[in-house]
Formats: structure tokens, C-alpha cells, sequence
């Protein structure tokens, strides 16, 4: 049986090929029944839309994919924190679990910035779990926000 790590590890194919593109390195993937029915990462800067995050990009494919917005029995595996929008799309989506690697202190909403993912919700809890390949997903992050500075300063 496949654990938390294996699909966390397809989230991150997902983030280096938003590296790859020179996006900021996200990836998610979303589980149905033990098997993968969607993947995205990160597409804000192609698609000129700061809604385009990995977690948003995969719900609506998984939703498309199970031809039902309502996700339920669904992991979300995202290689960072979600932020409170992507955290909102969770509950309205009804994922039942969401897995996360490397925590996000400007807009992470499971406890770094704010934290809505634990609060009580009227109609649908989310099961929260953290810190999967946190080294890793954290790793691709700080890799490609360096290599941001470097080209900012040679840009000065």
C-alpha cells in the first residue's frame, strides 16, 4: 500500500516542473480511493492569474475527473502550506484530508501565518497532515528563491 510519502514524491515531480518553468515551486496531487486522479503546480506567472496555485489548479481537475465538485474521500498532497484561499477551496471542495510538506510563514494558513484549517467548520472538517518531505519541498523553495535573488541583484 502506498503511504503519504510516495504521493507527497509525485507532488514533487509536480513542483520541479513548476521550477522548471520558473514558477514558484508548488506541486499537488489528489488521491481518490488510493490512486492519483489529479496533478498540477504552481502556473501564476504563465497564466498571468494569482489564483493559479497548485492546489486550486488541482482541485478543479480531480473535481472535473470524478465529473463532481464534492471531493469527497479525497487526499490533497501539496508540497506547501496552503494559503487561506487554496485552505477556503478545500472546505467548499470537501477534500476529506489534506497532507503538506514545508510550512509557508508569509501565507500559510495551517498555523505559520494564520490558521482556519484547524477551526471548527460548520459543515465539513478537514483531517490535516504535516511536515511530509518537509526537507525536500522546503529545499526546492529555498533553491529557487535564491536563484530569484541572484537574478534580481544582476537585474540592478
Amino acid at each position: 500500500m502506498l503511504e503519504d510519502s510516495d504521493f507527497m514524491k509525485e507532488a514533487l515531480k509536480e513542483a520541479f516542473s513548476a521550477y522548471n518553468k520558473g514558477e514558484v515551486p508548488v506541486g499537488a496531487v489528489v488521491v481518490y480511493k488510493g490512486e492519483i486522479i489529479a496533478r498540477a503546480h504552481n502556473q501564476v506567472e504563465f497564466l498571468k492569474d494569482a489564483t493559479a496555485h497548485a492546489e486550486i489548479l488541482c482541485l478543479k481537475k480531480a473535481a472535473a475527473k470524478l465529473d463532481n465538485w464534492r471531493l469527497l474521500e479525497s487526499i490533497l498532497y501539496c508540497t506547501l502550506e496552503p494559503c487561506c484561499m487554496c485552505a477556503g477551496a478545500m472546505f467548499l471542495s470537501r477534500i476529506s484530508t489534506l497532507v503538506w510538506g514545508a510550512p509557508d510563514k508569509r501565507h500559510g494558513a495551517h498555523g505559520s501565518f494564520t490558521n482556519i484549517l484547524d477551526l471548527t467548520h460548520p459543515i465539513h472538517q478537514i483531517t490535516v497532515r504535516k511536515g511530509v518531505l518537509e526537507v525536500e519541498s522546503a529545499a526546492l523553495l529555498k533553491q529557487f528563491f535564491r536563484e530569484q535573488r541572484v537574478k534580481n541583484e544582476k537585474n540592478i
